[in-house]
């Protein structure tokens, strides 16, 4: 009977102990998770510029001051022009260098003389705050090379993506990153 009650006992005991760790290992156990996924390996946080509708968003909802999300300039679509859409503002008087004509409110934007009527654009990507400003007036008024887009020489690739979870237009998601909107070797122009 002695070794009977010993077993009950024994079996009570287990089981107390098994559920005494299947209640505390989920609580050791989820952290050590979480501070291991915090990225997707090969995955980037990327702009689609078909779905991207100006709003701003980017520049304000980025974990990062200025945003990861920079003004992006597609020169094989673009190439020289005379007036720019992206940088001089609607209805402005005089096409010059100054800042009150200029569409961008950092003068990210730099306008070099190529030849008579000719100039090249480019973006000072140190300047540029993410406003979009710039890439909306070449939406509306030019060709729309001038597009928004994540740097990933800046980009923290956080795991959830504070300016794809505040895009109006889901133009923002994780993309492969063999399958960049823009090629690795132009991401810095």
């Amino acid at each position: 009977m002695k070794d009977e009650k010993n077993k009950y006992e024994s079996r009570r005991d287990f089981v107390k102990k098994a559920g005494k760790f299947i209640a505390i290992a989920p609580v050791i156990a989820l952290p050590l998770l979480l501070v291991t996924k915090t990225t997707a390996k090969g995955y980037v946080w990327q702009i689609d510029p078909f779905k991207c509708t100006t709003c701003g968003n980017c520049k304000k909802s980025c974990v990062l001051t200025p945003s990861a999300s920079k003004c992006v300039h597609a020169h094989e679509l673009c190439g020289y022009c005379d007036l720019c859409g992206g940088y001089l503002k609607e209805g402005a008087k005089t096409i010059t260098t100054s800042a009150e004509v200029q569409m961008c409110p950092t003068s990210a934007i730099k306008r070099k003389f190529v030849e008579e009527p000719f100039f090249e654009y480019n973006i000072d990507e140190d300047l540029c705050d993410g406003c979009a400003k710039c890439v909306k007036g070449c939406k509306d008024f030019g060709n729309g090379s001038l597009y928004m887009q994540i740097k990933q020489d800046l980009c923290v690739n956080c795991n959830d993506c504070s300016i794809a979870r505040n895009c109006p237009s889901n133009a923002v998601s994780r993309v492969s990153s063999d399958f960049q909107y823009i090629p690795k070797d132009k991401a810095k122009g």
